[in-house]
């Protein structure tokens, strides 16, 4: 179960086949519809079978890599290089049909570049579960974790990029696009071929691949991105190399952090999703502001979900595919993770990303919250902007703060809350509907300097006429307001000039 061989000219020829049947994210939605769609991502292929009956070269494929179904080897060659195929170990006989070795799947890029992802049968989605031959290296290909962070990852154009932990090549894919080099690192020498088989197929040249743990294969190179969906799983035995770290508790998202800043170029980012350990006893807020305090960087850690113990052996137990296998050893296996975290006093798992900066300040800004509300994907940008803020009131004191022509973020509405009739409303609330999608209570001066900062007015300007308005000293105003005018721009409801 290695997977097929690399022949540049015989993959060129490959996608060529690929393009033409329009075997595409949008050719398949096209042919499939949404609703069999949306259930491959759940790993329900039933819906999609009844939408591919037909034999066309778009509904062989499909049956093909997407349904891992045997086709007849006449069929096939309508839509590819058969013998290639064969020959290279993308296909295999099977009677007078030919199935695929691996799952060969669509994916859309940026501006509308189409990718294919190459992985192991059964693990396009849904983790080692979906696969039909259990292996320590199998290799996944885009889920809902690779997912998350290519939306939030910083997409600005970059000299150098590091994927560490590459897997089946998709965020180096991503990567390619807006950094001139990028570097796809991998413990796992199967994940480093499907990475390479994935970056042929789908035309990418600027990536290199090297094979080590963590940052050993780049020595003391430094890069302007760093982004890793590491092997973050909190277990008891390392049974998965694309899951598990082998080291004890939430280690490995420790160690990457800590190691992250001196590999990163001034005003780099490293961008990675993380579990860890909620302790009897210490606040997870402090436990991962000690993570981040050493390394001198800005950071934002969003904690996007909690479990406890038992939810979170069922769900990891679930991917390894144990609940299909003999009851005893499930059993087994669920009482050993609930002994580990027992030992540990753990009492539950964070899920979330953490995003550092490497802004060279003495007084780094750190932000460590619980955000498990809904939010507006992709996050790249938004949080690129969080940064740049961060910057502009690390510069600025609130005399310099109230000199400043503020405006209000697009996306924000103001909704007021109060009952029936009543002359004022009770409460006043901000909300942005983009990004974060936050929402916060201001009063009525909130409210007002808010609605009147369009960018032509000094902050100041603004306090002085509210004050006029409400008879109040203005130099009091000007003295209470500064704390509540930089968490609104902090939280993105006013934006400072370009």
């Amino acid at each position: 179960m290695y997977g097929p061989t690399y022949n540049d000219s015989r993959t060129a020829r490959l996608r060529e086949a690929l393009r033409r049947a329009a075997y595409t994210a949008d050719g398949c939605l096209d042919l499939l519809g949404a609703t069999p769609y949306a259930a491959l991502s759940r790993n329900e292929t039933v819906p999609a079978l009844r939408a591919t009956r037909g034999d066309s070269p778009l509904e062989t494929l499909v049956r093909l890599f997407l349904l891992q179904s045997p086709v007849p080897r006449k069929q096939a060659e309508t839509a590819l290089p058969v013998d290639e195929c064969l020959a290279d170990g993308w296909l295999e006989t099977d009677g007078d049909a030919v199935r695929a070795t691996v799952d060969i799947r669509p994916y859309g890029g940026e501006a509308g570049a189409d990718w294919w992802i190459v992985c192991d049968l059964g693990c396009a989605v849904g983790g080692a579960g979906g696969a039909r031959e259990g292996s320590a290296d199998l290799v996944l290909g885009v889920g809902g974790a690779s997912t998350t962070l290519a939306n939030i990852a910083v997409r600005k154009g970059v000299g150098t990029a590091l994927d560490l932990g590459t897997g089946s090549g998709v965020q180096a894919l991503h990567a390619s696009r807006h950094a001139a080099r990028v570097t796809a690192t991998d413990l796992n020498p199967r994940a480093l071929r499907f990475a390479r088989l994935t970056l042929a197929l789908s035309g990418v040249d600027n990536v290199e691949l090297a094979e080590g743990s963590l940052f050993e294969p780049v020595g003391d190179q430094r890069f302007d991105l760093i982004v890793s969906n590491p092997p973050f799983v909190i277990s008891p035995a390392g049974r998965f190399v694309y899951r598990d770290a082998g080291m004890a508790g939430d280690d490995l998202c420790r160690t990457l952090i800590g190691q992250a800043a001196e590999r990163l170029n001034d005003g780099g980012y490293c961008q990675l999703l993380a579990n860890w350990q909620h302790v009897e006893g210490e606040d997870w807020h402090e436990r991962l502001a000690g993570w981040i305090a050493p390394t001198g960087c800005d950071a934002w850690v969003v904690q996007r979900e909690v479990q406890d113990p038992a939810q979170y052996a069922e769900l990891w137990l679930r991917d390894g595919g144990d609940h299909r296998g003999d009851p005893v050893d499930y059993a087994a296996r669920y009482d050993e993770w609930l002994d580990e975290f027992e030992r540990q006093r753990v009492k539950g798992i964070g899920f979330g990303w953490i995003t550092l900066r490497k802004a060279g300040s003495d007084r780094p800004a750190v932000r460590i919250e619980d955000w498990p509300h809904p939010v507006e994907q992709p996050l790249g940008e938004h949080i690129e902007r969080w940064f740049a803020r961060q910057d502009f009131l690390r510069d600025h004191d609130d005399a310099a703060l109230l000199a400043t022509r503020l405006r209000l973020a697009d996306d924000v509405v103001q909704e007021q809350m109060g009952l029936p009739g009543s002359e004022d409303p009770e409460h006043v609330v901000l909300r942005h509907n983009r990004g974060m999608c936050r929402a916060t209570k201001v009063d009525t001066v909130g409210a007002g300097f808010a609605g009147a900062c369009d960018g032509t007015l000094e902050a100041g300007a603004i306090l002085d006429a509210i004050a006029q308005l409400i008879d109040e000293d203005p130099v009091r105003l000007r003295d209470r307001t500064p704390d509540a005018i930089r968490l609104l721009v902090e939280e993105g409801f006013l934006e400072p000039p370009v």
